[in-house]
């Protein structure tokens, strides 16, 4: 650990140094980094809400009320009500605001090129390949993990892409069926990164499942999903591992699970978090392999 801290820590220094982040005028905008970001996030979204921005940028309320502040009082974006919802505010980018967010573009874009230009291009590919890779590890270390109700924005939205993804993949298509019904005792947790939902799943107990072998025995972790772009950074062997531990942490002793053959990947992650396989035990019209997982003390652990 120590030698993976020392390399970020001395990229963070080298990084920052370079891109103006210690100038009060970044790249000679007039205003510093954390204004500009805010500046760049409201127009990459025009009409966020405040709310959006502050889970976005990962910002307290009082230091982003002072930011949009500053903006409003230069002239670069209005804040008003939404009409939807009065409680929520609105954020939106001015004239001169566009201008000023076109300029960072343009200016941040330049500062990219003139870093770059002295490498050769097989240097720019690997340096391109390098800087995917710790966005893509930095990001999936950050993720937020908490436990939603499936009334909840990024549950609905997790859910419909979950839903989309295997009425592509399977080879006969998906139907969900009608509105879910309520589940006594289930627990669904989405992660999210820049306020958007980059991973799901959830647990729910299988009471006739415990026949004989006490009450709340077991539990079904199921809609283990995970954004596309993300896969292969590990977030979903996290997810699991963090299912795994809410239902070890609310007495379940064994978790089970199932998905359909097409998804290779999802089955191998099982099968290497120590799942084995067991005998069909629901009416899943779209299940095909099924798995089961003593949790023991592994159950009380997090990812």
């Amino acid at each position: 650990m120590s030698s993976t801290t020392a390399v970020l820590r001395r990229f963070n220094r080298t990084f920052t140094q370079r891109i103006g982040v210690l100038d009060e005028s970044f790249l000679g905008t007039g205003r510093p980094l954390a204004v500009s970001r805010l500046l760049f996030e409201v127009g990459a979204a025009d009409g966020s809400t405040v709310r959006d921005l502050r889970e976005r940028l990962d910002l307290d309320s009082g230091h982003l009320s002072r930011m949009l502040r500053r903006l409003e009082r230069d002239g670069l974006v209005t804040t008003s009500p939404d009409p939807r919802d009065q409680r929520r505010r609105v954020v939106r980018l001015t004239d001169a605001g566009r201008d000023a967010r076109q300029e960072l573009d343009d200016r941040s874009e330049e500062l990219a090129a003139r870093l770059v230009t002295p490498l050769t291009a097989r240097q720019r590919d690997r340096l391109a390949d390098a800087l995917a890779t710790a966005d893509l590890l930095v990001r999936a270390a950050t993720v937020r993990l908490r436990e939603v109700g499936p009334d909840d924005p990024a549950a609905q939205e997790a859910t419909a892409r979950y839903f989309s993804e295997l009425d592509r993949r399977f080879p006969t298509g998906f139907d969900p069926g009608g509105p879910d019904a309520p589940e006594p005792g289930a627990t669904y947790v989405v992660a999210t990164s820049d306020g958007e939902p980059v991973a799901y799943g959830g647990i729910r107990p299988l009471p006739h499942l415990d026949a004989g072998a006490g009450a709340g025995r077991t539990a079904e972790i199921k809609r283990m999903w995970v954004h596309p772009g993300w896969r292969g950074a590990g977030l979903g062997s996290r997810m699991l591992r963090h299912l795994e531990s809410t239902a070890g942490g609310r007495g379940f002793t064994r978790v089970v699970l199932d998905t359909n053959g097409t998804l290779l990947e999802a089955i191998a992650m099982y099968e290497r978090a120590g799942y084995t396989r067991i005998e069909r035990y629901n009416d899943n019209p779209y299940a095909e392999a099924f798995f089961a997982k003593d949790l023991g003390s592994s159950g009380g652990s997090s990812g």
